[in-house]
């Protein structure tokens, strides 16, 4: 499973806005994985959570994915539309 259906499996099980989240993966500077994860606004605070728990264990849990898969220096940006 590649890492942005990972994330998106992640993200879509914890908002109420399944249709509206958008992952995408690009190569950034120094040959980094960047790792865009988009959501509406009104899904910004399940995916954040309480002072940022909920953001803070999707990154430990897609970076492992990542490193299992053999992907180094993968940088994940959450963001709302």
């Amino acid at each position: 499973m590649e890492i942005t259906e990972f994330a998106t499996y992640l993200i879509k099980n914890i908002v109420k806005n399944p249709d509206l989240v958008k992952v995408s993966a690009f190569t950034g500077d120094e040959e980094a994985t960047i790792l865009e994860i988009l959501v509406s606004d009104e899904d910004m605070g399940a995916v954040i959570g309480k002072s940022g728990r909920t953001a803070k264990a999707l990154r430990t849990v897609i970076l492992a994915h990542a490193y299992l898969n053999h992907i180094k220096n993968v940088k994940i940006n959450i963001d709302s539309f």
